[in-house]
């Protein structure tokens, strides 16, 4: 019997990355004319993940958000890899919000996308290993079908194929 070829999924963020793209926004925060004296700030956590963009206004909150987007962009990171929480709303009109960087596939879409490729017929086991799902088959075109059909399909966060084999 033929070894069996296999690929992860995984959705994983380059933490470096993102920080060099926030340390790109906050210099273009100090030297855009029109966001210089704003008081806007954006800081990371690397530790947990998180990405804090406060402002005076909800306007200036936008304006900062597209900034740190395009960065983010430009240093290949996408941008569903970041979950926004609310606008939360403070003293003098004041706005902040926290985003999380998406980093592993939870165990929800773990079982969705094991759902969804067994319920299309492919010749290929599939399992939840931690954060990530490992698809084995014999047939090496059929691994490249199920890549080819979870690019389709939009799981809400970044997902690559690592470990192809």
């Amino acid at each position: 019997m033929a070894k069996d070829q296999s690929f992860d999924v995984v959705s994983q963020v380059d933490m470096q990355e993102v920080d060099n793209a926030v340390q790109q926004s906050v210099k273009e925060l100090t030297q855009r004319y029109d966001l210089k004296d704003t008081g806007s700030t954006i800081t990371f956590d690397r530790a947990a993940g998180t990405l804090s963009v406060s402002a005076p206004s909800d306007f200036v909150l936008g304006q900062v958000r597209d900034i740190l987007a395009s960065k983010l962009v430009r240093r290949s990171i996408d941008l569903k890899a970041v979950s926004w929480g609310k606008t939360e709303t403070g003293s003098g009109g004041s706005s902040r919000v926290v985003g999380t960087i998406v980093n592993g596939i939870d165990a929800e879409i773990a079982r969705r996308i094991n759902k969804e490729v067994r319920d299309e017929k492919f010749k290929v086991k599939v399992q939840i290993e931690g954060d990530k799902v490992r698809v084995f088959s014999a047939s090496r075109d059929e691994l490249q079908a199920v890549i080819a059909f979870l690019k389709e399909h939009d799981y809400g966060i970044p997902l690559q194929f690592v470990n192809y084999r």
